[in-house]
């Protein structure tokens, strides 16, 4: 046997150094004789540094936490080219602990003869789901039904009067995943649902029953709309003022994807000036959140703390994905969905990889 050495990153643990989240059954299938795990401790909370929680989505992954790891499995912090100072004679894969990778730097790891897998499957539902409560939730003004009701103002019932989804047009950016399963999700409120997404297939789109449009009439036309598109650099900050501009002022704005796709400063505006009805959003320009950024003043715009697709049935799903991967690899296996596709065919990955076929 070869030992196959992995390392989680820290962010996985909580203060008192236990394993916080939901993917932690999943560690048995790791507990295998030429497996052995451990977790970057330079990136783990301690009880004595309140600050951590202000940092935790700046945190970055060093050459020295690398060293002599075959198998790195990463939450939330960055992998840069940085990471590859000293090269990755080692490092033979990263699994991303969930779906997005715009962290990590994906040609410095093919390079350096590095695969990348992630879960796709495990939060797509999940994404769906948290961009339909947002939806409801917004629709039938559930803050503000909560507002009067714990002042007690039930003379109040009339002025927080919401709407169905009913007849309504939803407007999809990103007709990816979990884009196709907020229109599945949708299907029972008979809502008319239009996306733009350039790169989706027509046929699949028409078999859904969504119109494929541009990002201009999705914006005219919604009554909601959801953003689930990738982060790439293109895509910075590709909704900007002049989006929210043509929105109706009965329409609501929801945002599960990413948070740099969006002009935040540009929402804000919006917002406060009450020019569309309000906002759910899970994800932000800046994480965490500044406690005082001027979102979190207003009362017509819903904030999650980028987690409500993250519920325990999804964290096990995902642990069962991943750690999967992780076991494939340290038998000298490929893991499924590779991001950077082009490394497999690699002499120098392919020599990593086969150093663990004997643990087969």
């Amino acid at each position: 046997m070869k030992t196959f050495h992995v390392a989680l990153t820290g962010d996985h643990l909580d203060e008192q150094g236990i394993f916080r989240h939901s993917t932690e059954g999943s560690l048995a299938l790791l507990n295998l004789p030429y497996i052995d795990t451990r977790f970057v401790l330079s990136q783990a909370p301690r009880a004595d540094d309140p600050g951590y929680w202000d940092r935790i989505y700046s945190l970055q992954t060093t050459a020295e936490d690398i060293a002599g790891v075959h198998c790195l499995v990463v939450l939330r912090p960055w992998i840069k080219a940085s990471t590859f100072a000293n090269g990755a004679a080692d490092l033979t894969v990263i699994a991303r602990s969930g779906v997005g990778y715009d962290k990590i730097d994906i040609e410095s790891c093919t390079a350096n003869d590095v695969a990348v897998f992630n879960a796709p499957v495990a939060l797509h539902l999940s994404t769906a789901s948290s961009a339909l409560m947002f939806m409801l939730a917004l629709a039938k003004r559930l803050p503000d039904q909560e507002r009067i009701t714990r002042a007690g103002r039930w003379d109040l019932q009339a002025s927080v009067t919401g709407m169905e989804l009913q007849g309504h047009t939803l407007g999809i950016v990103g007709l990816g995943a979990s884009g196709r399963e907020l229109v599945r999700l949708v299907a029972p409120f008979a809502m008319n649902v239009i996306a733009h997404s350039p790169h989706a297939d027509a046929a699949q789109a028409a078999a859904l029953g969504v119109q494929l449009t541009s990002l201009d009439a999705v914006f005219q036309q919604s009554d909601f709309i959801s953003l689930h598109a990738s982060l790439t650099p293109d895509k910075v900050g590709m909704i900007g003022a002049q989006h929210f501009a043509q929105m109706k002022p009965t329409a609501y704005f929801i945002n599960v994807a990413r948070g740099e796709l969006v002009d935040q400063v540009a929402l804000v505006d919006t917002l406060r000036a009450r020019r569309i009805a309000g906002a759910g959003l899970d994800v932000y320009e800046v994480e965490p959140l500044p406690k005082d950024d001027p979102l979190i003043a207003l009362d017509n715009v819903i904030l999650t703390p980028h987690w409500s697709p993250a519920t325990a049935d999804v964290g096990r799903l995902t642990g069962r994905s991943i750690f999967g991967g992780v076991a494939k690899a340290a038998r000298g296996e490929i893991p499924d969905y590779v991001i950077n596709t082009d490394v497999l065919e690699r002499p120098g990955f392919r020599r990593k990889l086969e150093r663990f076929a004997e643990n087969a």
